[in-house]
Parts: C-alpha cells; sequence; structure tokens
C-alpha cells in the first residue's frame, strides 16, 4: 500500500490532525538578528531577522523541537518549515540560491521528529507534508493601483520557481506536497502544473493537498473567487485534499468550510486561526474555544482534517485532537 492508499483509507475511517503554527512557535523564541544568523552566516552582508525558513539551517534543533511538540499533541501531519523557501521569497534576504538546502533540511528535520515521536508510540503512522506557500507576487493581480494590467510575475515565473522547491521536497522525501494558504488561483495552478509535471516525470505519487484563503466575511480569495469557485478551478488537479487555512478565525471560517464540504468530491481539510488577530497582533481564542467551534464542524460531518494556523500552539491540536476523536470522519460526496 502506497502512502496516498495509505491516507484514503484512515481519512475514510476517522478524522485526522494537522500540525499547529511554525512562525507563532518561533515567535514565543524571541530570536534576535544573531540567533537567525547562527555561525555560518554571522558575516552575512543583509538582515537575516524574520527569515525563519533559514532556521532550519542555523537553529535545526529548535524547528525539530517544535515539530515533536506538535507531534507530541497528537498531530497525524506536520508541514516543514518552508512556507517561504521559494525563490521569490528567498530574494527578500538575498539568499535565492539556498532554496534547495533550505528546502531539503526541513525536510530532514521534520523526518527525524517523525522517526524520533513513533520510536516511543507507534500506535499510528506520522506524515511529513512539504509545505508550499503563495509566494510574495501574484499572477493575477497588479501590484500597481495606477496600472491595473501590470502583472510582476508571469506564469512562467510562477511555474519555474514552485519546480525548483518541488522538487527539492520530493527528493528529500516528503510524503506528502500542501499548496497552502493560496490567495490566488493563478499562482495555485502553477504550483500544480508544477507539480503534476514531476510526479509524470519522475513517476511518483505523491499525494497533493491544496489549502485555500478567504481573505476577509466577502466569502472570497483575495483574487476574488468564492469557496466554491476556488474548488472548481482546481478540481481537475488529482487531489487528496481541498480546504481552507489562515486569515480567518473557525468562527469566521465555517460558512466556508461548510460551502466546501458541499461541493468538493475530495477530503475537505481546515486549519483556522486562533482568532482574529488583537491590536498587538496575538491571537486571543484559548484552546479549548477553538476546539469548542471545531467540534461542531465535526459533529455535522463537514471535515476530514483538522489543525490550526496562525496564532495555534501544541495546546490547541491536543485540544482539537480530543475532539475530533468523537466523531466520524466527513463522508466523500460524489459529483453527478
Amino acid at each position: 500500500m502506497n502512502t496516498e492508499q495509505e491516507l484514503r483509507q484512515s481519512l475514510s475511517k476517522r478524522i485526522m490532525i494537522i500540525d499547529g503554527a511554525m512562525g507563532t512557535m518561533i515567535q514565543k523564541h524571541k530570536l534576535t538578528e544573531e540567533d537567525y544568523r547562527g555561525k555560518r552566516f554571522a558575516q552575512y552582508e543583509h538582515p537575516l531577522k524574520g527569515n525563519n525558513d533559514l532556521l532550519s539551517l542555523t537553529q535545526p534543533d529548535l524547528i525539530k523541537d517544535i515539530h515533536v511538540q506538535f507531534l507530541e499533541s497528537g498531530a497525524d501531519i506536520i508541514e516543514t518549515n518552508t512556507f517561504n523557501a521559494n525563490e521569490f521569497s528567498m530574494a527578500d534576504y538575498h539568499m535565492e540560491d539556498l532554496v534547495g538546502e533550505i528546502n531539503t533540511a526541513a525536510v530532514k528535520l521534520a523526518r527525524q521528529a517523525v522517526d524520533e515521536v513513533m520510536a516511543k508510540d507507534s500506535s499510528k503512522k506520522r506524515y511529513v507534508a512539504g509545505a508550499i506557500g503563495p509566494t510574495n507576487k501574484t499572477g493575477s493581480l497588479s501590484p500597481d493601483v495606477n496600472s491595473p494590467g501590470y502583472r510582476a510575475v508571469s506564469f512562467d515565473d510562477l511555474h519555474r520557481i514552485y519546480r525548483e522547491q518541488t522538487l527539492a521536497l520530493i527528493e528529500a522525501g516528503v510524503d506528502i506536497i500542501l499548496v497552502e494558504t493560496v490567495f490566488d488561483t493563478l499562482n495555485c495552478k502553477a504550483a500544480l502544473y508544477a507539480i503534476n509535471e514531476i510526479r509524470e516525470e519522475q513517476g511518483v505519487d505523491v499525494p497533493v493537498m491544496v489549502s485555500g484563503t478567504i481573505t476577509d466575511n466577502s466569502g472570497r480569495t483575495l483574487s476574488g473567487q468564492t469557496a466554491e469557485a476556488f474548488w472548481i478551478s482546481i478540481s481537475h488537479a488529482n487531489l487528496l485534499s481541498v480546504g481552507l487555512n489562515c486569515a480567518l478565525g473557525a468562527e469566521q471560517m465555517a460558512p466556508f468550510i461548510k460551502e466546501i464540504h458541499q461541493v468538493a468530491d475530495v477530503f475537505v481539510s481546515c486549519y483556522p486561526n486562533a482568532g482574529l488577530p488583537n491590536e498587538f497582533g496575538e491571537y486571543d481564542h484559548s484552546p479549548e474555544h477553538m476546539a469548542g467551534i471545531l467540534e461542531d464542524w465535526c459533529k455535522d460531518g463537514w471535515i476530514n482534517l483538522v489543525g490550526g494556523c496562525c496564532g495555534t500552539t501544541p495546546e490547541h491540536i491536543s485540544k482539537i485532537a480530543e475532539v475530533a476523536a468523537k466523531y466520524e470522519p466527513r463522508k466523500r460526496i460524489e459529483v453527478q
């Protein structure tokens, strides 16, 4: 049985748990510029504070420990620390040439964490998902309000950088590819094109998950699609799951997850923020409060995978895992 078959079997039997927020956990350590640099980049000529993906090289023990904490809290799937490990995002730090190395190191750390936890508790299998973020560019929208037809990036450029990251993740041994926090479906299509191209070239069956982002209560992505339209746009791509993450807390996300549940013929995932950010940029929903909201979704049969995004900690994941274990997973619908 290959990984996709294993996952499909598990997702049909129980609600699986995705981990929480890597960025939130990193922020708790209040790292300095020197911490981000480590020994290797001590003399680097550009500022590096904030480059969380680089920490897989400069603070590997910290990153692995965060993975372990989420696994021990009940996560079935942990995401690699690679949200911004692409050429466009790394250009902010003048580190485009490190994309391959950062992705490889991040997968290695996640795999070590899984192996370490499973050595102590082999009651269930845990999986490493290679996280692919949206980049800091958008293929559908102009960054210049005075020139709406201008595009800062082409589809071919997006395909090229997603291909580079995907190759590194697959070669390093991820179990799953997760295209997440999709605010522009054209970016997502470029990623899926690259992923499916590599799967065909290499003959690999790595399962693919996609998670979009509804930016506000309008119920639309940044590029203007409803949740249903987003799903229809990517439904051809041979996905394991589709869902939503980020931007909204669970209360605000509920109607949009329900919308996807009603139309998607694949498994459905969700990992909301711990509420909306307060005036200090912090997230106020306690583990108990957030789990209580998500329990209703589990009870109503909307979801197959659940976890947390910004503001969520191992404590959040532990409470979410507790409530999810009480309920049957969503039953996949058949599209006529």
